[in-house]
């Protein structure tokens, strides 16, 4: 849902709910980076911002999170272009590129990059790393499984004992993160990271956390990558890690790679994330009204 921004520097607010189409679960915990890619094109449609002349900036506040976003969309003769000849992998066709550039998303959901406290955890017999970075995310090595790395969606989806010891230790995670029960919450998310074998900059597998991604979450990459330029977390001695900033990481998934422009600082106090960018894509599908009655929302 959008609306007119109203903390003094959005432009647009950008409130959403994960709904579980098996159980009709609705989790209004997170906010999701691929919906958000559509959000600035959708401002305009729905006039909440004027185009602004080729490129129009948009500064996007996501309300579930806090996280800022700052969105820039073509708009060439005060409209959205929405064809182009950028393509993301995992994505039909190609389109306009949207840039997307998130600030203070550290702790957005738990108050802290390390929201257990440590860099590394013991959980069940399994060594984790808790990052909360957009996305609060439990992250293993996938040896530690006795994967691979590479496995796709489906092999995985079809190890269901696996995904009974995932959700086990996503369940203690969360606990431990200061999140409370997650049993009937989509947070924190799990992710399971591997050594490159295309070219990239590293290999991840990430989970809905019931579910096997086909690709890669926005939200849940911009964590990862923080996470593989963190000195000390299970991310260690999977990969050569850039030594400066901005860091252009590169995750390998099932259906590609998609590319992440890290910002950060190292300081006394350890690595700093300063802003994470990425370029996505989106297309008009449809558009129509809803219809809510003034006794329900008098607005």
């Amino acid at each position: 849902m959008l609306s007119e921004g109203s903390d003094g520097w959005a432009d647009v607010d950008y409130f959403f709910a994960q709904v579980s189409v098996d159980d009709g679960l609705v989790d209004f915990k997170p906010t999701c980076g691929n919906i958000l890619s559509a959000v600035g094109p959708a401002a305009l449609e729905m006039g909440l911002v004027s185009p602004q002349g080729d490129e129009t900036e948009i500064r996007i506040q996501a309300v579930n999170t806090g996280a800022k976003i700052i969105a820039v969309v073509k708009t060439p003769d005060g409209q959205v272009e929405y064809e182009g000849t950028t393509s993301i992998d995992g994505v039909p066709g190609t389109a306009a590129p949207i840039a997307l550039k998130f600030m203070e998303v550290v702790g957005s959901s738990t108050g802290a990059f390390l929201p257990t406290g440590n860099i590394r955890d013991i959980i069940q017999g399994i060594e984790v790393t808790c990052m909360d970075v957009i996305m609060p995310t439990v992250i293993v090595r996938a040896s530690d499984f006795g994967l691979k790395g590479d496995e796709s969606p489906d092999e995985l989806d079809a190890n269901r004992q696996l995904f009974d010891r995932i959700e086990a230790i996503r369940i203690e995670a969360g606990a431990r993160m200061g999140m409370g029960d997650v049993s009937r919450s989509v947070t924190p998310k799990f992710g399971l990271l591997s050594p490159a074998s295309n070219g990239g900059t590293f290999s991840a597998r990430y989970f809905m956390p019931w579910k096997t991604h086909i690709s890669m979450a926005v939200t849940g990459a911009q964590c990862l990558a923080s996470c593989v330029l963190t000195p000390g977390t299970v991310a260690d001695g999977l990969l050569e890690k850039p030594i400066s900033s901005p860091a252009s990481i590169e995750i390998e998934h099932p259906s590609g790679s998609i590319d992440v422009l890290i910002e950060y600082a190292m300081t006394g106090g350890g690595f700093r994330l300063e802003s994470a960018g990425i370029t996505r894509t989106a297309r008009k599908i449809a558009d129509g009204n809803l219809y809510i009655p003034s006794t329900v929302w008098a607005r």
